[in-house]
């Protein structure tokens, strides 16, 4: 394809960076470089966020192993989303260890490009983690539902995917208005209920808020839109890096990005799922 005016490449950027769906795409959108000869494609992206995706596999595999290594010591019985659970505090811990690690490396991944093959694959590795520990954790007895959700979060990508490549939804400024509008709305709420559960007067009415199914599934069912629409923008995103011909180095920044996004979508549906099977449960 023949390298857009610098007009319309300009427009063309202002729309795509008024608000893009995550920090890596975000200033894959504001990139303005161009290589004839080595620049990125479609195939690159992908099979880069495959290596991405299966550093997530990586980060499961390491938190079985260290399970079987933590289960000693002193326990606490909690319960989560419905769920009877037994954890040692070296679970915990290591828990605890990767949810800072996530940000940190993801912080990494979007402020020192250069290092975005590795911080992104240490990234998804935690991911794995926080993933491998609400299935086999939290949901053990229940572990196919890890399946279920797998299976719903690929065929929300390849929907959203042909919705995108046939053009039934486009990335304009009045979608991405939308898509911020239920972001903020949702933030601004979870931030309000989290001070307000350290407040006495208001911790009661938190708590109960917490504990509402309807609430808890329609948060959920919220953040899984939210997710859905990224992916549009993300796919947005990868045709600029592709079409406009940007260098094979943003390849790792792409993939990256779209990893993030399909990481968080998964966590969602996974969250849905646990909060539906909790109820039952009990």
């Amino acid at each position: 394809m023949a390298r857009l005016s610098s007009n319309n490449n300009t427009a063309t950027k202002e729309k795509r960076s008024f608000l893009s769906s995550n920090p890596v795409m975000h200033r894959l959108d504001k990139v303005d470089e161009y290589s004839e000869s080595d620049s990125a494609t479609y195939g690159g992206i992908a099979a880069k966020t495959v290596f991405f995706l299966l550093f997530s596999v990586a980060g499961i595999a390491a938190e079985r192993v260290l399970s079987q290594m933590l289960s000693t010591g002193q326990s606490f019985d909690l319960n989560i989303r419905g769920f009877h659970v037994t954890l040692y505090m070296g679970e915990i811990i290591a828990l605890l260890a990767s949810v800072i690690l996530a940000i940190v490396f993801q912080l990494l991944a979007f402020f020192a490009k250069s290092t975005t093959p590795v911080t992104g694959a240490l990234y998804c590795v935690t991911q794995g983690y926080m993933i491998s520990f609400l299935i086999f954790k939290v949901l053990r007895g229940y572990e196919h539902l890890g399946l279920l959700a797998l299976a719903i979060t690929m065929t929300i990508v390849m929907v959203m995917a042909i919705l995108y490549s046939t053009g039934i939804i486009r990335v304009t400024k009045k979608f991405r208005m939308v898509m911020l509008t239920l972001f903020v709305t949702v933030i601004a709420v979870s931030l309000l209920m989290l001070i307000g559960s350290f407040i006495p007067f208001t911790s009661g009415l938190v708590m109960q808020i917490r504990n509402n199914f309807a609430i808890s599934i329609g948060f959920s069912v919220v953040f899984i839109i939210i997710a859905s629409l990224f992916l549009i923008c993300d796919f947005a995103t990868i045709d600029h890096v592709v079409q406009d011909k940007l260098p094979k180095k943003y390849e790792w920044q792409a993939a990256f990005g779209l990893s993030f996004t399909v990481l968080w979508l998964y966590l969602k549906v996974l969250d849905l799922i646990m909060t539906i099977a909790g109820r039952k449960n009990n």
